[in-house]
Order: C-alpha cells, then sequence, then structure tokens
C-alpha cells in the first residue's frame, strides 16, 4: 500500500486481523502479541511500537481502522500484518509513505 503524508488520515478496511508497526518491529512485536492471547487481539496491551491495528474477526468479517500518517516519515519502512499467531510470518504487506 502507498500513501501520500499530506492526505493527513487513512481507514483501511480489511477482511482479516490487521497491524501496522515498524518493519525491524514486526517479529517482536508479533511475538509478545502471541502471549497477549485471543482477548487483547494478540498484541501487548498498550503496545507503543503499534501504530494502528484491528480488533481479531472471523473469516469473510470486516474491520477498519482510521490513522493519522503525520507521525509517520516519508520513505519510512512500516509493515502490515495479520497478528493470529503463526500467520504473521507470510500474511503481511509494506506500507510506503511518499
Amino acid at each position: 500500500m502507498e500513501v501520500e503524508k499530506s492526505c493527513g488520515e487513512v481507514t483501511v478496511t480489511l477482511t482479516n486481523t490487521w497491524v501496522l508497526g515498524e518493519a525491524e518491529l514486526l517479529q517482536p512485536i508479533a511475538l509478545d502479541g502471541q502471549n497477549a492471547g485471543l482477548d487483547n487481539d494478540y498484541l501487548k496491551p498498550d503496545d507503543e511500537r503499534v501504530i494502528a491495528h484491528t480488533e481479531i474477526i472471523g473469516g469473510g468479517e470486516t474491520a477498519s481502522v482510521t490513522f493519522s500518517v503525520e507521525a509517520l516519515e516519508a520513505g519510512g519502512s512500516y509493515t502490515f500484518f495479520c497478528s493470529f499467531p503463526g500467520h504473521w510470518a507470510v500474511m503481511q504487506g509494506d506500507l510506503i509513505v511518499s
């Protein structure tokens, strides 16, 4: 996905769970989330490394999240991923801020 920094705010709607963090923090966020469990959407509560996320949803369901891109760096490296245990290794992509 690509978003222009000047847009200010983005809304993402997906049919799955979605988490956004800095690319190099993907694995630590995901592993800490496994320990947090389903009641916490497989995310460590109040994890400051998480920029935005949706709640855990079932197959065929959708969820949306709106977040500001003002704090994100143009050209920075950001990754979105599914926080469900084991899914994050393959269900991921890049968010490019231009």
